[in-house]
């Protein structure tokens, strides 16, 4: 099991992104948070998903991000926190801290 948390700027709406597999190739993924949206967005993902077929889609394509309707704006970081967190759970990446920071 891997989890990540999300914390994703100004409005302050954390998520917990739990993902669970037993085989490496079919995870589970659930989401604790008080967005209304990505609550929206996690239900629109049909489970088991297929890890093979989420991390290894070209950026901005595939079942994770069909659900993104579902969000409020293009710039949530969950979808991509998503895919990490599945990314880790199945070894096909190391589990690293991604950070995004404004700079002057």
């Amino acid at each position: 099991m891997k989890k990540i948390k999300v914390d994703p700027g100004i409005c302050g709406l954390e998520s917990i992104i739990t993902a669970v597999s037993e085989d490496g190739v079919e995870v589970n993924v659930t989401v604790e948070t008080k967005c209304k949206n990505v609550q929206a967005f996690f239900e629109a993902i049909e489970q088991p998903v297929d890890a093979f077929e989420v991390c290894f889609a070209k950026p901005g394509s595939g079942t994770v991000y069909e659900a993104g309707d579902q969000l409020a704006h293009g710039a949530c970081p969950v979808p991509a926190a998503l895919i990490k967190c599945i990314e880790a759970e199945c070894s096909l990446a190391l589990p690293a801290n991604v950070t995004f920071e404004f700079v002057e």
